[in-house]
């Protein structure tokens, strides 16, 4: 399988980390990632390069880009953190929904105010008691007249209350049929009446921020409905391998910076009267790291390759976030070991690797449920 980029490729690749180099200097990144402040500036040269517009067909703005494509730019957002591929991810990925889902008058009403960086999107889905298991939700959106009236609680919702942001919210319809008949997909900006969004104190992930949300008494037109009613859980469900492998992507790129910066740091600091890394505790530690981030990209090429020629590669793809979410939390722990007490002062870059890696285990589908999928590919039925 021949993983090796276009021109073009190659040439998006190096405008993308040319880009982020500029913009997304270290001070900048540290003084967002201390304060827990969004990063407009940077998510508006992404607007200013057309990167919006890649995954979507040139009728609404477009380019009509491929996965390859996308995982190239996840790769190198991630290279400056995680955070950049989520402020980047999540409103791609809603706003292909409604590609998938909506009507023709949604589509050509969002998608090209995405595209041009006019709105944001986040996604709403986790509740206190529904996490995993998504069909146990209890936000309700009841129908009245031309309007739904909804109530509940959302939690863990990243990015909810950036600027201009729509958020995108999975509500029960319907609570007399089975779970996956019963949930509907609804466009909700964040600003509307009776929603009150609380902004929650993580160890990491702290640029995009983390939110719980409160429902009370919402009014929202049928119109921003996305699907058919109870038919939520297909839009849930379509977008959920592509979501997964960009993600990916966005490991591979933020392990590889961890690995690039405790190797520069391993090559400088003396101990002994010799470079750390020529000590072999640390050299084949190094070795190890980057031969496992190595592994993780090869994996995430590998699904991302079968999803640009058609297939639907479940196994290949929980394969490549399981290694590369469990490598990035490795690779940024072993980070913190070979920088010694310097990796735990916060002006140094490595304990924000570190705490943003710990979510990606859990994030976008856990570990655990990966292994479950996989597992089933295999044969097994496991519950």
């Amino acid at each position: 399988m021949n993983f090796e980029l276009s021109q073009e490729q190659q040439l998006l690749r190096d405008n993308v980390r040319r880009m982020m180099d500029d913009i997304a200097t270290p001070e900048y990144i540290r003084e967002h990632d201390e304060n827990g402040l969004y990063p407009y500036g940077v998510y508006q040269q992404w607007v200013d390069m057309g990167l919006f517009g890649l995954p979507f067909p040139e009728q609404y703005g477009g380019y009509d880009g491929s996965v390859l494509d996308m995982v190239i730019i996840g790769e190198e957002l991630g290279r400056k953190g995680y955070d950049f591929l989520g402020a980047y991810a999540l409103t791609i990925f809603n706003a292909l929904n409604i590609l998938r889902h909506g009507t023709e008058q949604q589509k050509s009403h969002y998608i090209p105010r995405v595209i041009n960086g006019e709105i944001r999107m986040s996604i709403s889905m986790t509740e206190p008691d529904a996490g995993s298991d998504a069909g146990n939700m209890r936000t309700r959106a009841v129908r009245d007249g031309d309007e739904w009236v909804i109530n509940g609680q959302k939690l863990f919702s990243t990015a909810a209350d950036a600027k201009n942001n729509i958020i995108h919210l999975y509500c029960k319809t319907d609570t007399t049929v089975p779970y996956q008949q019963g949930i509907s997909l609804f466009m909700l900006p964040y600003d509307t009446p009776g929603v009150e969004i609380r902004r929650l104190n993580t160890l990491g992930r702290r640029m995009l921020g983390t939110n719980e949300i409160f429902f009370n008494d919402v009014r929202i037109k049928d119109d921003m409905r996305v699907g058919k009613v109870n038919e939520g859980w297909p839009c849930m469900l379509s977008g959920l391998l592509l979501e997964r492998v960009v993600t990916s992507a966005g490991y591979v790129g933020n392990s590889q910076t961890v690995v690039d910066q405790a190797l520069a740091y391993a090559k400088e600091r003396k101990q002994f009267n010799k470079p750390i890394g020529n000590f072999q505790a640390i050299a084949h530690l190094l070795a190890d790291m980057q031969t496992k981030v190595d592994a993780s990209r090869m994996l995430m090429l590998r699904a991302a390759s079968k999803m640009a020629a058609g297939e639907q590669p479940l196994r290949e793809v929980s394969q490549a976030k399981l290694f590369g979410s469990e490598t990035f939390a490795e690779v940024a722990n072993q980070g913190m070991q070979i920088m010694g007490g310097y990796s735990y002062m916060m002006e140094f870059d490595m304990q924000r690797h570190y705490r943003d890696a710990r979510s990606t285990t859990i994030t976008a589908g856990t570990s655990q449920m990966q292994r479950n999928i996989i597992a089933n590919t295999m044969g097994l039925k496991v519950k």
